[in-house]
C-alpha cells in the first residue's frame, strides 16, 4: 500500500513539436491536492482505492477502517514504506491488519509505485478545473485496472515479489 498526490498544478512531459517552435503548456498556480491512497494485491490484481484530503495519521487510519471493512476480517499483511504517518504512534492499526515495512529509501520495492507511476502518465500535461474534476479523471485512469485485474497484475506483479508471497502462502498460483 502507499499513498501519492494529485494536484491541479500540472506536470509537464515532452510533447513534439515544430522545430524551432515552442510547445504549448497549459499552466495553473492553483495549489490544491487530493492523496490516493491504495492497496494493491500484486499476484491477483486486486486493489483497494480511496481518495482523502490528506496525508496525515487521521487519514491513515481512516483508510485501514475502510480497507479492514473492505476485506472481510481476512488476516492482511500491508507492504508500508516509511512515511511518518504509517509509523505514529498515534495510529491504530486495526485488528487482523500487520504492516511490514520497507527498507528506507526503497520505492522501487513497493508495486503499488508502478500504478502511480501510469496514473501520472494518463494525467499529465492537463489542467483540472477543480478537485472534483481531478477525483474524475483519476477515477477514468483507474477504471481498466479495475475492470481488468489482469492488467494491474501484469502491472505490479514483479516476479520476485510473487515468489515472495507465494513462499509464505502456497496456494496462491
Amino acid at each position: 500500500m502507499d499513498e501519492a498526490r494529485f494536484g491541479l498544478r500540472v506536470r509537464h512531459r515532452r510533447r513534439w513539436c515544430p522545430c524551432g517552435a515552442r510547445p504549448p503548456w497549459a499552466v495553473e498556480d492553483r495549489y490544491e491536492w487530493l492523496w490516493l491512497y491504495v492497496a494493491v494485491e500484486p499476484a491477483s490484481g486486486e486493489s483497494f482505492v480511496l481518495f482523502l484530503p490528506r496525508l496525515d495519521g487521521g487519514c491513515f487510519e481512516r483508510f485501514l477502517a475502510a480497507f479492514r471493512r473492505a476485506v472481510h476480517g481476512a488476516a492482511v499483511t500491508l507492504v508500508c514504506d516509511g512515511s511518518g504517518s504509517h509509523r505514529s504512534g498515534r495510529v491504530t492499526w486495526p485488528e487482523g491488519i500487520a504492516p511490514l515495512p520497507l527498507p528506507p529509501y526503497s520505492p522501487e520495492l513497493n508495486p503499488t509505485e508502478r500504478l502511480f507511476e501510469e496514473l501520472r502518465a494518463a494525467l499529465a500535461n492537463r489542467v483540472f478545473d477543480d478537485l472534483a474534476a481531478l477525483d474524475q479523471a483519476l477515477t477514468e485512469a483507474l477504471r481498466p485496472y479495475w475492470d481488468d485485474p489482469a492488467a494491474l497484475r501484469r502491472l505490479t506483479g514483479f516476479p520476485w515479489w510473487l515468489e515472495a508471497v507465494r513462499s509464505i502462502t502456497p496456494s496462491i498460483p
